[in-house]
């Protein structure tokens, strides 16, 4: 089996992103019967899709984790949903790290409006809540980076491999962030990690499942 986890570079003025980390600490650790590799992708509309489609299609993994920082949210949150749209108000304080600013533009002009994630998402936060992680199902990815990423790898799924699972999980910001950005919620880095942890282990088991029940729905067939 084969996982790719995907994180962001800092953006907006930080020094520091958590996904960044995170995709640093995890490429060191090992999952039993898994080939893990990471991505740190630029936080730049349509790039970020570029450099990830890249690595799928040189790597061929069974799953895609994308991950991506939250500023303001509490806890660890999987999204259900990506749009087709890339769009930042004239009034938001930053653009994306080139400088772009689009408004109202689709990421995909034939693409579907939306696309929903193929991640267990509703069993990663149980199982995140068990463990004493906050955690919660997000119904909104934004229409900045994060999504624009989510939404192109989906889009690439649905046309190019729908055996291919992927979708992003937000991290709310790490308390070394808490000096560039006082009022926004944090969680140690530690705790993202062993979120992290617990959502690839639950990706894992989901193909697992997947394929048992496969197997035995084809030998009903025979």
């Amino acid at each position: 089996m084969k996982i790719l986890i995907s994180g962001f570079e800092p953006f907006g003025g930080s020094t520091v992103n958590p996904t960044e980390k995170l995709v640093q600490a995890i490429a060191e650790e090992t999952f039993a019967g898994v080939e893990l590799k990471t991505a740190l992708l630029p936080v730049y509309f349509d790039d970020c899709v570029k450099q990830l489609l890249q690595k799928i299609e040189e790597f061929r993994p069974d799953a895609v984790i994308s991950c991506g920082l939250a500023g303001g949210r509490t806890g660890i949150t999987p999204e259900r949903i990506a749009v087709n749209l890339k769009d930042i108000a004239p009034d938001a304080p930053y653009p994306d790290n080139k400088g772009a600013r689009p408004q109202d533009m689709p990421i995909n002009p034939g693409g579907p409006d939306g696309l929903f994630t193929k991640l267990p998402i509703r069993r990663m936060v149980g199982r995140l809540k068990e463990a004493g992680i906050p955690a919660s199902i997000s119904y909104s990815a934004g229409t900045f980076i994060c999504n624009n990423a989510m939404y192109g790898v989906l889009d690439y799924i649905r046309q190019n491999d729908p055996s291919m699972i992927a979708g992003f999980v937000h991290f709310p910001a790490s308390e070394e962030m808490a000096a560039e950005h006082p009022t926004w919620p944090t969680l140690p880095q530690e705790m993202m990690l062993e979120g992290l942890r617990i959502i690839i282990q639950t990706t894992i088991d989901d193909i697992k499942m997947s394929s048992v029940s496969e197997t035995q729905n084809s030998c009903f067939r025979v």
